[in-house]
């Protein structure tokens, strides 16, 4: 990914959402194009028109982090699009490959996935309760908890390569019967995705698989037009588990459960005492079968 490109939209794409009125400015006469314009927002910012477009144009390296925390206050711009914007000025803070090379041989997503500690497995199996799967820097689905193959779809069953949140989100068919906010599900996919490029904008791997996405997703490229980023770590979602026959109200929460920054753990549990909860148990004394539960092949 170009990050003076990204920078440039993105910029763009949060003073277009912003009306005068929005921000306390006066609003002089029609406009041809929606949102605030660039002087007005440098006027927010507190800094020269100059200055701005310098930094609209992705030349971002001759700007301050000040004048980077002023414009992110002249946009209102959120938690996540503040780290965003932080992420594709400053892409040299993040090292491309901070851990060397991924092993060819590991066991969590294949015969080219990164190795996932046995340790960290254990843990995920000790979560019987909750489904729970660990996330790669893609999207990857690196590993897997029993449970999680009964609430979602049994991951040794689909190839590595199209083993991501993304692929089945957008690409699976049942993705659309278990997700009862489909949409919802597909704007958070989009948005993890959209942040992880800001973060590491350099990595070639991660900008070939958004590619591929949408290439072969309308709504993922429709999605990513949008430019959102993710802004959440926990949330409540309704899931439909034809495993069950029973929806499912879930809350999940993400955990940076390695000391590797791309891992993150996805669990999700259900309030005591719910319906939802004696669903999972109900799910959770299926007998596992033998090397799928946590993420092997």
């Amino acid at each position: 990914m170009d990050a003076k490109i990204a920078l440039r939209d993105f910029l763009v794409s949060r003073r277009t959402r912003l009306n005068p009125d929005d921000v306390g400015l006066p609003a002089h006469g029609a406009r041809r194009v929606p949102g605030l314009r660039r002087e007005e927002v440098a006027a927010l910012a507190a800094v020269s028109v100059d200055h701005y477009i310098r930094l609209e144009r992705g030349n971002a390296s001759l700007v301050s982090d000040a004048v980077l925390h002023a414009v992110a206050d002249a946009l209102r711009l959120s938690p996540g699009e503040r780290r965003y914007l932080r992420d594709l000025a400053r892409p040299d803070r993040h090292d491309p490959a901070p851990w060397g090379p991924v092993p060819a041989d590991g066991p969590g997503a294949g015969a080219a996935g990164p190795r996932v500690r046995a340790s960290v497995r254990r843990l995920l199996d000790t979560l019987d309760g909750s489904p729970a799967y660990l996330v790669g820097r893609d999207g990857a689905i690196l590993a897997w908890n029993h449970l999680a193959t009964r609430v979602f779809v049994d991951f040794a069953e689909i190839p590595a390569e199209r083993r991501t949140i993304g692929w089945i989100v957008f690409t699976d068919p049942r993705a659309r019967i278990l997700y009862l906010d489909w949409e919802a599900k597909a704007h958070e996919t989009v948005a993890y995705l959209r942040s992880v490029t800001g973060r590491w904008p350099h990595d070639a791997e991660l900008a070939r698989h958004v590619a591929e996405l949408r290439s072969a997703s309308a709504d993922f490229d429709r999605i990513w037009s949008e430019l959102p980023v993710l802004d959440i770590t926990h949330a409540t979602c309704r899931l439909r588990c034809p495993a069950a026959g029973a929806v499912l109200e879930l809350s999940w929460e993400t955990f940076q459960l390695t000391d590797n920054p791309e891992e993150i753990m996805v669990a999700y549990t259900a309030a005591e005492g719910s319906p939802s909860a004696a669903v999972l148990r109900d799910l959770a004394r299926v007998e596992c079968p033998s090397g799928q539960g946590d993420g092997q092949q």
